[in-house]
């Protein structure tokens, strides 16, 4: 059973202030540092996966309708409900009914304005509006841009390709309305985090395939790239950082039918042609089996002369772009992220 949103709000208000303490005194709370290929983990994610521990079963071992509910009030915790000038929910019509959008608006901004859609990660399984809501409101804010999230159809209920066709439409329909929400279609950029930096990927290759209106930047946190091929970064951290092989085996064999081509260029972007995308900020996780696709990924954008913007976050662990409100380390490298996608879109 999830937690009351009064019990929640106080066990997230604890976790902040534990991260507030002096670092020595969290490196003490952490246990000895962790060291893998050289780069070390941040004591503040260290003491989060201790804590973690704590907490009871992986969302992996859980019914998929209680993990959805985890991952929910666990993104709650770590983002909290940042101040922002305005949050607005509305139905558009999407392939299969009604598609939901969340529409953030920064403190002062008036007018139309940049802005970036931005899709939810969670594996294709889990993960909502709610869920990502405090990375929105971060991004927003700090970039100053308009920030539309996609609350897409999740698998088992809707496998492969629904995700991609839910986030497909939604893109189309901002570029078609895109005065009328008050976006600057010449400014619109693309983003998500995991399974969502993957399906933000393959869109933006898609627009660029299909002679659609492209993303003028693309913002790719810890992307998923590759359905196709294991790498190292999956066995050396396939488990105790957050995201496991575990989690990653579940969401494929949820998301997928099993009669796929997994270099399909609806699953696989780093298979396919990428000359002509939109240029790139990709940041990826020291200490995430993603680690490497993601690294891949950007250089396989440069090598085909795709400006891109690449950074490890070398002491970080995937999922720190829900982290906003918490502690030090996640909120400087998402502020990172956020002003290099102002720094795109000015």
């Amino acid at each position: 059973m999830s937690p009351t949103p009064k019990a929640a709000a106080a066990k997230g208000a604890v976790l902040r202030s534990l991260m507030k303490l002096p670092e020595p005194l969290i490196r003490k709370l952490a246990g000895k540092p962790i060291v893998i290929d050289g780069k070390t983990l941040h004591p503040e994610m260290q003491l989060l996966l201790r804590l973690e521990k704590l907490e009871g079963p992986e969302v992996e071992t859980l019914p998929i309708a209680q993990g959805r509910e985890q991952i929910v009030a666990g993104a709650g915790l770590a983002g909290g409900k940042l101040p922002i000038g305005a949050v607005t929910d509305r139905s558009i019509d999407g392939p299969a009914g009604k598609l939901d959008l969340r529409f953030y608006t920064p403190r002062g901004m008036r007018g139309v304005a940049p802005a970036l859609f931005f899709i939810h990660g969670g594996g294709w399984v889990y993960g909502d509006l709610d869920s990502h809501d405090a990375t929105c409101r971060f991004l927003a804010e700090q970039a100053q841009v308009r920030v539309i999230a996609v609350d897409y159809r999740l698998a088992p209920e809707a496998p492969f390709p629904a995700a991609l066709d839910d986030t497909w439409a939604a893109w189309q329909w901002i570029i078609d309305n895109a005065e009328g929400i008050g976006v600057d279609a010449e400014r619109l950029a693309i983003g998500g985090d995991s399974a969502g930096g993957n399906l933000a990927a393959i869109i933006a290759q898609k627009a660029v395939r299909e002679d659609v209106q492209a993303p003028a930047f693309q913002l790719l946190i810890y992307p998923a790239t590759d359905f196709a091929f294991d790498r190292p970064s999956y066995t050396t951290f396939a488990k105790g950082f957050y995201l496991s092989k575990a989690f990653m085996d579940l969401a494929r064999e949820n998301y997928l039918l099993g009669n796929e081509a997994l270099d399909d260029p609806r699953l696989s972007p780093i298979r396919h042609d990428v000359k002509g995308v939109a240029p790139a900020y990709l940041v990826t996780a020291g200490f995430d089996p993603l680690l490497d696709e993601g690294k891949e990924y950007a250089d396989k954008l440069r090598d085909a002369g795709v400006r891109v913007d690449y950074v490890c976050e070398e002491s970080l662990i995937h999922g720190f772009a829900n982290m906003v409100s918490m502690g030090t380390a996640a909120p400087r490298a998402m502020r990172r992220a956020a002003n290099a996608l102002a720094r795109s879109l000015s």
